[in-house]
Formats: C-alpha cells, sequence, structure tokens
C-alpha cells in the first residue's frame, strides 16, 4: 500500500506555501522530512492527511482519491501524532490511549474488552503503563508524546504520520521512540515523520525528502542524500560533520 502526493500546492486560503511537490510512502518503509522552521513541512503532512486540501494536486491512498475514503475509513488506515496536544478535560492516560480504537467502534460505544488488550500492550510498548490510571493533563509533556504515541499504535493503522515525535522528549526516551520508528517498519508500517535532527533520520529512515521553502531540493536514501553540504544548503548555517576514526560518518551538528 502507499500513501501519496503528486504535484501538490499546498497552504492556507489565499496563502501557498509549497508547490509542486511529489512524495510517497510505501508500506514496510520509513520516511523522515527535513527543513527549517515555515519551510512547509506540517502543512505537507496535513495534505497527505486530509486534514488539509492540497490547493492543486491530489492525494491517494492505495491508488485511490483520499477523498474515496470516508473519514472513519482513512482512520483505519492511517494515525496521526501531531508535536503537541492539550487538552482541559482529566481524562486518564488509559482514555487517551483507548481514543485510537473508536475508529474500530461506533464513536460512543464502551470499549470491548479486546479494545482494551489493544490498548495495554501499546501502554506496555512504550513504557507507561504505571501512568494508565494518571490524568493525562497531570503527567509530564514528553509522558504526553509518548500516550500519543501509544494512541496511534492503538489504532492499528498501515501508516503512521509523526510531527517531530521526538520534540520534547529526554535522551532516553527519543532512543525509545527511534527504536519504535524502526518496530514499526519491520512489522510492516509505513512511518512519516518530521524532524530537526538529521541524526535521527540517518538512525531511523530509509529516505529523507528535504524541504525549503516549500520546495523539495532533495530525495532520496538517508545515507545518500544527508551529508554537509546537503545539511548546509537546507538550513542556510554551518554544519559540522563528527567521523569516527574509520571515517564513517557518525553524526552532524551545528557549526
Amino acid at each position: 500500500m502507499i500513501l501519496s502526493g503528486h504535484d501538490l500546492t499546498i497552504g492556507y486560503a489565499e496563502h501557498v506555501v509549497g508547490s509542486g511537490l511529489d512524495v510517497a510512502l510505501s508500506t514496510g518503509e520509513v520516511l523522515a522530512l527535513l527543513g527549517p522552521n515555515g519551510g512547509g513541512k506540517t502543512t505537507l503532512l496535513k495534505t497527505l492527511l486530509g486534514l488539509l486540501a492540497p490547493q492543486a494536486g491530489e492525494v491517494q491512498l492505495d491508488g485511490k482519491p483520499l477523498s474515496f475514503y470516508s473519514s472513519r475509513e482513512r482512520a483505519r488506515l492511517i494515525a496521526y501524532v501531531p508535536q503537541s496536544h492539550f487538552t482541559t478535560f482529566a481524562f486518564s492516560v488509559e482514555a487517551i490511549v483507548l481514543m485510537g480504537r473508536t475508529a474500530h467502534s461506533t464513536l460512543f460505544g464502551r470499549p470491548s474488552a479486546a479494545d482494551r488488550a489493544v490498548a495495554a500492550r501499546a501502554l506496555e510498548r512504550f513504557g507507561i503503563a504505571h501512568l494508565r490510571e494518571r490524568p493525562y493533563t497531570m503527567i509530564s509533556g514528553g509522558e504526553r508524546q509518548l500516550a500519543l504515541l501509544a494512541r496511534a499504535l492503538a489504532q492499528e493503522p498501515q501508516f503512521i504520520v509523526l510531527d517531530e515525535p521526538t520534540a520534547s522528549l529526554d535522551f532516553g526516551n527519543q532512543g525509545r521512540v527511534l527504536r519504535e520508528i524502526q518496530a514499526l517498519k519491520a512489522s510492516g508500517h509505513g512511518v512519516l515523520f518530521t524532524t530537526h535532527d538529521p541524526n535521527h533520520a540517518l538512525r531511523a529512515a530509509d529516505r529523507v525528502y528535504l524541504l525549503r521553502q516549500g520546495m523539495r531540493i532533495a530525495e532520496g536514501a538517508s545515507s545518500a542524500i544527508l551529508d554537509r553540504a546537503q545539511l548546509e544548503a537546507l538550513y542556510g548555517a554551518p554544519v559540522e560533520l563528527i567521523n569516527d576514526r574509520d571515517g564513517v560518518r557518525t553524526a552532524f551538528l551545528p557549526g
């Protein structure tokens, strides 16, 4: 199965953010979207999700226009984890994760035993089972992000789209999320995530898509595309390349 955008023009009302964009994600692969702030990453994500209509071009899912699918059908196929999420209601962490099961049941139906089992596995997978009864409003920002990731997993989609999934996480939990991205790929999911850290893309993504001022400046295998020259062109800033003793690329740092 493939989620794809063809010759997309993206933006809001009369404000065009990007144009001429072609992007595709298959199940069983990871695609990282990199670019500076304001470059169009989140707008492109929302267009691929159907949250924003393209101003031109078309988004397709499994070869059919995204509009062919009902919102419930899309939710069974694509899960979205936003960069931040706030609620004024003190739902428990378990209740937040169970919301991922609404795509498989009626909106106001009670969660089944099977739904609760799926949610429990997702909580365990992200190491937050001990928080299941805690109010979502009373946990840290990093813990909320892990809860949203668990909710997406409980949705049991084919594709998972994540907007800067490691932005509010500490060093250890960043590693946990990157490992989970690879595990999702191994289990057949397609994963698209945005990041400001090329090291995360190099570690977790098969391919990268570099977006600057609404234009694609490069796309391809992570190991081939991510180099000092490309990153300096992308961010308009110096980049330091750290190598190990054998000259193997290991890390990029701001110059």
